[in-house]
């Protein structure tokens, strides 16, 4: 089936959404039944404790819950401040938070400490920038916040980007007036997967938001094999992507043949295919890979190819490079509840 679907379902007992392009599902978020807080929740939270060594100090939020900020110059115990959940925290550890406020809309992104007003460089068009550019600008935005209008905004009608933004800044003013509060509190509760595949995803083609979506797509199916390790790529090779505490191992193998040609077209076919399998398994963190045999020489190749397949990956990741065992390390925002967590 040609062009893209996103389906709207529910999975493990929470929200779940699936993107699919041309009939391959290319991108997953669930949610889980859980109660831990969503990325982009935001609390006003009260400064702890300095944690020596680790560059940052831990933040008391309601509830008896923890936070850890990679920060800590110029805040004093007992502080209240702003902070947003940038991640899901690994088991036994605090949750991760950043003073970096951002509200998230699908036209448009308000920072509440970067100001400016700014219109996404994906769109070109000098008529389209200015329309856009006095469309920022008639937002009413609290203190040192700032705008962007993001690359959806191109080609939409007016009082469509000008509805969310007056939203969006209704939210900020409101948030920003709670900084000086006294004790933790919970001020929003960050999106769910249904609202993060409104606001992160382009417009598809046709969108199934009924009940048993997943089902009438064939998704369940597919989802059971994203809880598996193996990722099949062509000609019997496959992607092997295990998470461990400490990291995610990701073996490549060539299956039968074994020469060094087989080697450097399963690496290519595996650094092409890692985003996905990692975006619909929902892991991040440290990714360990281990690709197939093949010579040095090759090593570039490989590397060209991990380097455009990120590229357009929506989950912030960083390619540190090769190890002088010879895999290669690449580090993942942990962004999305892992698959694993939700259950079947």
């Amino acid at each position: 089936m040609k062009g893209v679907t996103v389906a709207l379902d529910a999975l493990g007992g929470g929200p779940a959404a699936a993107r699919i392009v041309d009939g391959i599902v290319d991108d997953l978020l669930v949610d889980g039944p859980g109660a831990a807080p969503r990325p982009g929740t935001i609390f006003r939270a009260v400064a702890d404790r300095p944690m020596k060594g680790q560059g940052g100090l831990t933040l008391r939020l309601p509830d008896d819950q923890r936070a850890f900020l990679r920060k800590i110059r110029g805040i004093a115990p007992g502080q209240p401040l702003l902070v947003q959940v940038e991640g899901y925290p690994r088991e036994g550890k605090a949750l991760p938070v950043t003073t970096r406020i951002a509200l998230r809309g699908r036209y448009g992104v308000i920072t509440l400490d970067a100001p400016g007003r700014n219109v996404s460089r994906a769109i070109r068009d000098p008529a389209e920038r200015t329309r856009l550019e006095l469309l920022a600008a008639a937002v009413a935005l609290p203190g040192e916040a700032g705008i962007i209008l993001r690359s959806a905004c191109e080609g939409v009608a007016d009082e469509d980007i000008s509805i969310e933004l007056a939203d969006l800044s209704d939210l900020a003013n409101a948030i920003a007036g709670e900084a000086a509060g006294s004790g933790p509190d919970r001020l929003l509760d960050g999106p769910d997967a249904h609202q993060r595949a409104w606001t992160d995803w382009p417009a598809p083609d046709t969108l199934d938001d009924r009940t048993g979506s997943f089902a009438r797509h064939g998704l369940e199916e597919v989802i059971d094999g994203f809880r598996s390790p193996v990722a099949p790529l062509p000609a019997g090779a496959s992607l092997i992507v295990e998470p461990t505490r400490a990291l995610v191992a990701v073996d490549v193998n060539t299956g039968a043949d074994t020469s060094p040609a087989a080697g450097l077209k399963a690496n290519i076919a595996a650094a092409r295919a890692l985003p996905r399998a990692l975006r619909c398994r929902g892991l991040g963190g440290q990714i360990t890979i281990d690709f197939a045999p093949s010579p040095r020489k090759d090593r570039h190749r490989i590397e060209q190819a991990l380097t455009a397949a990120f590229r357009a990956d929506p989950v912030e990741t960083a390619l540190a490079g090769w190890t002088p065992l010879g895999h290669y390390e690449l580090q993942r925002k942990q962004a999305r509840l892992p698959l694993s967590e939700v259950p079947s």
